[in-house]
């Protein structure tokens, strides 16, 4: 959106000669996510993947970082889940699980099945040799669950998104504090989340929001947590 406001200086032309002066504005709101906000949540994902920077180039299959980052949150915790939205479309998300044990037993029965049988397993493959999409093909056979040592006092966990043209500007503290207050509303007592150890910037808003360090995570990345 744009908006154009004639130029007032004392002693100029009249108003109707004076050319507009344009700012760039651009409105966003929240709101809960629906069934078909799927392709364009897998579309965010797949652009922030490489620590915040677009992966695009990184992966052949390119709805397969969506399978495991985004789709599931739609599928089986949409009460939790909730896009950016501008006029250009949804330009971000934020997406949480209330019971993260719960959740991750919800997709072993419901979600990861289906995807076992397109995706080969590549534990076969030497960790070495293994390309990017066999590394997430292993997370679909192998997934990773959240020790229980987190899940006493951090029983949910996020992950949020933004596109570029969505960042600044307080979106991202906007849709965090959306999702507190649904998973708070639904009685938990904190949240946690993992980000990379070079996604910086992440880092520092995490931190400014309030999460601590918790521990270190697999593959080089941090856990944070924060009480609700």
């Amino acid at each position: 959106m744009a908006l154009a406001v004639a130029a007032a200086l004392p002693g100029g032309p009249p108003p109707e000669a004076r050319p507009p002066i344009w700012f760039n504005t651009r409105m966003f709101i929240i709101r809960p996510a629906r069934s078909d906000d799927r392709d364009p949540l897998y579309r965010i994902c797949l652009e922030t993947a490489d620590s915040g920077a677009d992966a695009t180039a990184l992966y052949r299959d390119p709805r397969l970082v969506g399978h495991i980052y985004a789709g599931p949150y739609l599928a089986l915790e949409s009460a939790f889940a909730f896009v950016l939205e501008d006029g250009e479309g949804v330009a971000g998300y934020v997406i949480g699980a209330r019971d993260t044990h719960a959740f991750e037993q919800r997709l072993e029965r419901g979600w990861w099945p289906a995807l076992r049988g397109q995706y080969p397993d590549p534990s076969a493959v030497p960790a070495a040799r293994r390309t990017p999409d066999e590394r997430l093909a292993l997370l679909i056979h192998h997934p990773r669950t959240t020790p229980q040592r987190l899940l006493t006092d951090y029983p949910s966990h996020l992950h949020i998104d933004l596109l570029p043209r969505a960042q600044g500007g307080g979106n991202g503290r906007r849709m965090m504090t959306r999702l507190f207050t649904a998973l708070k509303e639904a009685g938990s007592p904190g949240v946690h989340l993992g980000v990379g150890g070079r996604n910086t910037r992440a880092i520092a808003f995490y931190r400014h929001l309030g999460f601590q360090e918790l521990e270190a995570g697999p593959g080089g990345s941090l856990v944070f947590g924060l009480r609700l």
